[in-house]
C-alpha cells in the first residue's frame, strides 16, 4: 500500500462498462515525509475520500479486490483515509 493525497476528480461519461458506477479521483503519491513523488494517478475511490485528504492506495490486483471488480480495468484504488500518522525513526 502507498500514501497519497487526493488533488482532484475525474468525470468520464464515456468509459469501459465495467467502470460504470465508480468514483474516479486524481491522487498525488507521497513519500513518508508527505512530499510529492512521481506522476499523478487516477484511482477508483472505494471509501468516499475527498479533495485534500491523505489516503492509502493499492495497486494492481489488490486494487481490483478492494473495488470488488476483479474483471475491471482498475490498476489503482483508494482503500483508506488517513486520520493520523506517527512515524518513529
Amino acid at each position: 500500500m502507498y500514501i497519497g493525497k487526493v488533488i482532484g476528480t475525474v468525470v468520464a461519461t464515456r468509459k469501459d462498462e465495467k467502470l460504470v458506477g465508480t468514483k474516479l479521483m486524481i491522487i498525488q503519491p507521497l513519500n513518508m515525509e508527505l512530499k510529492p513523488i512521481g506522476e499523478h494517478l487516477i484511482a477508483v475511490d472505494t471509501v468516499g475520500a475527498g479533495i485534500g485528504e491523505l489516503v492509502i492506495f493499492a495497486k494492481g490486483t489488490a486494487a481490483r479486490i478492494a473495488a470488488r471488480k476483479m474483471d475491471s480495468p482498475i490498476d489503482i484504488s483508494i482503500v483508506g483515509i488517513i486520520d493520523e500518522m506517527d512515524v518513529h525513526e
